[in-house]
């Protein structure tokens, strides 16, 4: 190893939109994944809700959960995973909002060749778990990101009938948010943020641009 690597971090995103909670708890599962990693530190950030009204505007710092995600996030990172509920069988308005808003980066390349996952939950068990991780795979490829789903070699892939898919982890909520996350969901979360670091650092020994 070179020494000059030594006790580098290597930032991995974990960018979300949670409205009751359910996908906020499986970024913290994916981010305990990326943790795992020797090398890996998952920074968790979210992004605030969008308004038909024009003058309403979100607080600087959230009331709660992780910070308001930056560009430089995006410019730091040398992986993302991506999250979002299902709005109709797509991502989130909020989290389109802000991959609209990234053009500056587009046209930079900053996300060109960096690994890339997502990850969703739904109100109900076919609420448009997979058309949604395909929706947010949609800019991801327009940035240049090499995307990674969860492979067969993972049983729970056979066994879940709560969540989980080779597109990306998931979880069937409830209307309400009540529905805990199922063993075989957290194993997936956990696993796809553990393949996430590691596929990065493989990519980039060095650590971030």
């Amino acid at each position: 190893m070179n020494s000059s690597n030594i006790n580098v971090i290597t930032p991995i995103l974990v960018l979300y939109y949670s409205r009751h909670g359910s996908t906020r708890k499986l970024a913290e599962l994916i981010g305990q994944g990326i943790d795992s990693v020797p090398g890996c530190e998952a920074r968790l950030r979210t992004v605030p809700a969008v308004s038909t009204v024009t003058e309403a505007c979100a607080p600087d710092i959230p009331a709660e959960g992780a910070p308001y995600v930056e560009l430089a996030d995006l410019q730091e990172c040398a992986g993302l995973a991506l999250g979002s509920p299902t709005r109709f069988g797509n991502m989130a308005a909020a989290m389109k909002y802000f991959w609209d808003g990234t053009s500056t980066e587009w046209l930079a390349g900053t996300l060109a060749g960096k690994p890339a996952c997502v990850f969703t939950s739904t109100g109900s068990l076919h609420g448009g778990q997979e058309s949604t991780l395909m929706s947010m795979m949609t800019p991801l490829l327009h940035h240049g990101m090499l995307i990674m789903g969860l492979p067969y070699t993972l049983p729970e892939l056979m066994t879940t009938a709560s969540g989980g898919s080779p597109y990306g982890a998931s979880h069937w909520s409830g209307m309400n948010g009540s529905h805990p996350i199922s063993a075989e969901s957290r194993t997936l979360a956990i696993a796809q943020g553990r393949r996430l670091a590691a596929t990065a650092l493989k990519l980039n020994p060095a650590g971030p641009r």
